[in-house]
């Protein structure tokens, strides 16, 4: 399928869109920081099950009135399943603790399905060691695709694949969502999604800008991604119909690893047509830029 499509007429609108994006996520970031899950900031995690649908506000309330400050608590899959998460909580008999005080305001048949601790230790190394892998991920990708093209694409991709996780972390943090281990393996698969994207695209710019020498670069950039549009928009709706699926049909465990891989893939698939290419124009990419040098032949330099 041939599309004619003018991105690059659109560049300066989407690069005001993303500078905006980016900065209120950098401000939810830098103010209200990400709702860390019991992974990382350390506690329990009690689930428990109704014989009837319960009101998640009176469970919160009995908790809060009963002295468990910071109680978060959510229905688990069914209104009959209840998952109450309470930082800083550890006890062998915290399980019935809670059950003993729920009771108090109903006389239904409690039944504990699991309660699990982590220790606030573990879960600060948790994040630090996610931090180092996420940052380590990064470099090398920049590394390689420096190697691989030219510095400047490296620049453009490290700059598209900063730009998505910083959005999708903002999302996390405005909406107050749970961010625990699974959402950090998901950022790192986005960051593997999106650098391939943008490496498919960067490597049909610099195809068509080896061919196509002295032409204007955004002109070249246009038809590159023209190019693989339908590629892109394939790949992209088939992983979203995946990652839907898994959403509405996975179950809370696994809700918000696919929720920020839906993010991701929106996200970068718009960062690898207008972020990566934006900064390739803004860097001055020219076909120049992409000439091999002709490797001299010392021996017939050295004959009279």
């Amino acid at each position: 399928m041939n599309f004619n499509i003018d991105f690059m007429a659109w560049r300066k609108i989407a690069l005001s869109v993303s500078i905006i994006l980016a900065t209120v996520s950098i401000l939810s970031l830098s103010l209200k920081q990400l709702n860390y899950g019991l992974d990382f900031t350390g506690g329990s995690l009690v689930e428990l099950h109704y014989p009837n649908e319960i009101e998640v506000g009176n469970i919160r309330q009995s908790l809060t009135n009963a002295g468990y400050e910071g109680a978060q608590v959510a229905l688990f899959g069914s209104t009959q399943d209840v998952l109450i998460k309470l930082p800083g909580s550890v006890s062998d008999t915290l399980g019935a603790e809670i059950i003993q005080v729920l009771r108090q305001e109903s006389s239904e048949d409690i039944d504990l399905r699991r309660i699990e601790y982590v220790g606030p230790q573990i879960g600060s190394e948790l994040r630090d060691d996610g931090g180092l892998a996420m940052l380590l991920a990064l470099g090398l990708m920049m590394l390689y695709i420096a190697f691989r093209f030219q510095s400047r694409f490296a620049g453009a991709a490290v700059l598209a694949l900063v730009h998505d996780v910083i959005i999708v972390l903002g999302i996390f943090s405005l909406f107050n969502l749970d961010f625990d281990l699974t959402v950090l393996a998901a950022l790192l698969a986005v960051i593997g999604y999106s650098l391939n994207d943008t490496i498919v695209v960067s490597d049909r710019i610099r195809e068509n800008l080896r061919i196509q020498r002295g032409s204007d670069t955004e002109e070249v950039i246009n038809l590159s991604l023209n190019q693989m549009l339908s590629r892109t928009l394939i790949t992209s709706l088939t992983t979203l119909l995946v990652l839907m699926s898994l959403y509405l049909f996975g179950g809370e465990l696994i809700k918000n690893f696919a929720l920020a891989l839906i993010l991701g893939v929106v996200v970068g698939t718009y960062s690898s047509i207008y972020i990566a290419s934006n900064a390739l124009v803004m860097m001055g990419l020219t076909s120049d830029h992409l000439i091999v040098p002709e490797k001299e032949n010392e021996e017939f330099n050295d004959l009279p």
